[in-house]
């Protein structure tokens, strides 16, 4: 429970700073913006296209009873809506990173020195981190597209699947953003997506506690545009705690 409660007062820490200075705020609000707006387009247009897409991908229903038919058509169009969604949610961060790399590096190098911690790195040049970044990015993109699938097929499990579904899409997502957030410190040191994993792995109820009250804010509307930049210097902090000690400030 100590670590967990390390974990959200990291996610504290960083939201403290972020309403201390408007302008960081104010940077890390615009791309999120931008992502929210995109995301929040394609999963409309999927829900008005829904009943036309069902219909397509279910040519062998069509001499079924109606009842059985339509019952089939609106139970995958649900879920395939709900699987959009819990895939927009856990790549929202990766998008807005993605959209606004730039901009957070510079919120957490910002909020590295407020801390007095370490701002150094590997000595890369801008262009090269860059890459890292988009290649990372995509990486996680991937990852949350592998998770949405197997929520799901999770979904389709009658009653529980629905309520396992929630719950692992939850803690999912906290592991999501908790990879994503700390990546900004980690990619300037260097370290692969893979050693991300490994360190938040071994500091489990400290990435959740940061994670999980970071991803469930972020589905409130509005609410992201603080939250997003609030959790970059959150995982700046958390970046340093869970970091190899050879990179740590």
């Amino acid at each position: 429970m100590s670590s967990f409660a390390t974990g959200i007062r990291a996610l504290g820490s960083g939201l403290g700073i972020i309403l201390r200075n408007p302008k960081l705020l104010l940077l890390g609000a615009i791309p999120a913006l931008i992502s929210a707006l995109l995301l929040l387009g394609s999963l409309g247009t999927l829900i008005y296209f829904s009943g036309d897409l069902t219909v397509w991908m279910t040519p062998f229903a069509d001499g079924w009873t109606e009842f059985a038919r339509k019952a089939l058509r609106i139970l995958l169009g649900i879920a395939l809506v709900g699987a959009a969604a819990v895939l927009g949610s856990v790549s929202f961060i990766a998008l807005t990173l993605l959209i606004g790399g730039p901009f957070y590096e510079h919120i957490a190098e910002q909020a590295e020195q407020q801390l007095g911690l370490d701002t150094s790195g590997d000595g890369a040049g801008f262009a090269r981190q860059l890459g890292r970044g988009v290649r990372d990015s995509l990486k996680l993109v991937v990852v949350a597209l592998i998770g949405a699938v197997v929520l799901l097929i999770i979904g389709f499990v009658p009653v529980a699947g629905q309520i396992a579904g929630v719950v692992l899409g939850a803690l999912f997502g906290a592991w999501v953003i908790s990879l994503e957030m700390v990546g900004l410190v980690f990619q300037r040191r260097g370290l692969a997506f893979g050693e991300r994993h490994r360190r938040l792995r071994e500091h489990k109820a400290m990435t959740l506690g940061f994670g999980l009250p970071a991803y469930l804010l972020c589905l409130v509307p509005v609410l992201q545009l603080l939250i997003i930049p609030a959790a970059v210097v959150g995982g700046t902090l958390l970046a340093h705690r869970v970091m190899p000690s050879a990179h740590r400030s």
